[in-house]
Parts: structure tokens; sequence; C-alpha cells
């Protein structure tokens, strides 16, 4: 199973990464906000993992560990 690193979870949990990830997935703020604290496999989706790439310039390496 895919989730996030800690330094990828650590730069996205900001304002403006977050709506952009809520524009992404097409969810709420609050759903958002649970899919970082739960460290969810929503947020390794390919429409997520764009916006990640997009907005913090980390590779993929650097973005996804395996679990």
């Amino acid at each position: 199973m895919m989730q996030l690193s800690q330094k990828a979870l650590k730069m996205i949990n900001k304002p403006h990464i977050r709506r952009c990830l809520m524009d992404a997935l097409g969810v709420t703020e609050f759903t958002i906000a649970r899919y970082i604290q739960n460290n969810s496999d929503n947020l390794t989706k390919s429409a997520s993992l764009q916006v990640i790439r997009d907005s913090t310039g980390l590779n993929d390496d650097e973005i996804l560990e395996i679990k």
C-alpha cells in the first residue's frame, strides 16, 4: 500500500495546497484535512499526486513511501 511521506504531508498541509487538492478531488476542506491527518491513500491518486508535484516541487520518490 502506498502512502505519502511525512515530508510530503507537512508540505501539503498549507491552505493554498489544500484548496488545490479539494478542487482536484472534488471534496471539502474537512475531507482533505482528514485525508492528511490519516495519511489516506486518496492522496496517492493521480490527480492528488499531480497537485503535490506541482505545488511542492517534490518528485515521486520524495512524495511516496510503501507501507
